[in-house]
């Protein structure tokens, strides 16, 4: 067994069958010779009572010294109690992040999801993790690509943000499932981008404007109950989009929600929300209250409808879910607390309505005004002369 040269290699002729060359430095450097001429450069060692091989490079795309200093470090592994088969196997085997994340909607997001949750995953995946990361294998991710998607999309930090929430949980998926075995989540400690809170309420007029389009679009009636129902109840979107009249409880003035963000929930509603589902028309063969144009469905696209009508009221920007930010802002120039705000929006803490306290700005303004008012009468008495220490001697 000659050592390995480039020599050696070049003197190696191919016969009809292949043959190993081994080294006689390196044990378990050697070359395999096929019979089309190709040669391969391998390294060769036992690993948990097996005989294996993992292949290096091919001749001329490495030389026999880089060959041997590859070799070196495989057999350095094994004396170290790894098995680098195993682990080109496993590299093997992986799934691209495209087929992990198929897999990750089907037998995860869709299991233990909402449906609508579902929506906003395969959304995140179709659309942003997949071109960029889907036919890089999962077992090769690194929170350097983690971060380039991020940055990539720093244009639109909400969905960046969210995208990379996604991908979180998607890789905390494969390590229970055992497609990644590292224990490192690529996405932690990643930064996320800050988020500026939207905070669009209808003013009077505003609301005025609105109303008069509403009273005078007849042609989209489903789109403008919709709309009416959103405004008086403070709803979200998908609630009423897709209310059945069986979840309408006329005598109780209730909604009784099976399913929302929160979980089954109870919605009191007022008179101006009944009488605006008191006119709405029944269809025997349709179930929902907010009828689409397919039979038996209800209206799945709201955004169209809403550009339109939002344009003609002069309320660019304005979204759907504004209507339920101005529902709780209403209600609190009203006098009601957040206590009571949560429970008509269905929060489940008081933290997340508390984010609507500062809208509450009568009561302070009165405080202003009365702390202010106190100060500027003080301010506008006559000071009193100051008595000289002499007099005030005298006067003891």
């Amino acid at each position: 067994m000659p050592k390995i040269t480039k020599r050696s290699v070049d003197a190696a002729t191919s016969t009809d069958k292949e043959f190993f060359l081994w080294d006689d430095e390196l044990k378990g450097f050697g070359l395999r010779v096929y019979p089309s001429g190709r040669k391969m450069y391998l390294a060769q060692f036992r690993a948990g009572g097996r005989l294996r091989r993992v292949n290096i490079g091919l001749h001329g795309a490495l030389t026999p010294d880089l060959a041997r200093t590859e070799a070196m470090k495989h057999l350095s592994d094994v004396r170290l109690g790894g098995d680098p088969a195993k682990e080109r196997d496993k590299r093997k085997t992986s799934p691209t992040m495209r087929e992990f994340g198929q897999r990750f909607l089907d037998e995860h997001v869709a299991v233990h999801c909402k449906a609508s949750t579902y929506g906003e995953y395969k959304r995140s995946v179709e659309l942003f993790i997949d071109p960029k990361l889907g036919s890089h294998r999962i077992i090769d991710i690194t929170r350097a690509d983690v971060v380039d998607l991020h940055q990539s999309m720093k244009a639109t930090p909400y969905q960046a943000n969210r995208t990379l929430g996604v991908l979180s949980v998607m890789f905390s998926v494969a390590h229970s499932w055992g497609v990644r075995t590292d224990g490192v989540n690529p996405c932690w400690k990643v930064k996320r981008f800050k988020e500026v809170k939207r905070e669009r309420y209808l003013t009077p007029d505003e609301l005025a404007r609105l109303g008069q389009l509403l009273r005078d679009s007849e042609s989209e009636p489903e789109a403008v109950n919709c709309i009416r129902l959103l405004l008086l109840t403070g709803c979200r979107l998908g609630e009423i989009q897709t209310l059945k009249w069986e979840y309408v409880d006329f005598g109780a003035s209730v909604l009784r929600l099976p399913d929302s963000k929160t979980g089954a929930k109870i919605v009191p509603i007022g008179r101006a929300a009944i009488d605006v589902l008191k006119a709405i028309p029944k269809l025997e063969d349709n179930p929902y209250v907010i009828t689409g144009r397919v039979e038996g469905q209800y209206l799945m696209d709201m955004q169209k409808p809403w550009r339109r009508l939002r344009k003609r009221a002069g309320l660019d920007g304005l979204r759907l879910h504004d209507l339920r930010h101005s529902f709780a802002s209403d209600a609190l120039q009203l006098g009601q607390d957040l206590t009571m705000i949560g429970r008509l929006l269905g929060h489940t803490q008081i933290q997340t309505t508390a984010r609507y306290a500062h809208l509450k700005t009568d009561p302070i303004r009165a405080a202003a005004d009365q702390v202010s008012d106190a100060i500027a009468i003080a301010l506008s008495r006559p000071a009193q002369p100051k008595q000289a220490a002499g007099d005030a001697d005298a006067a003891a």
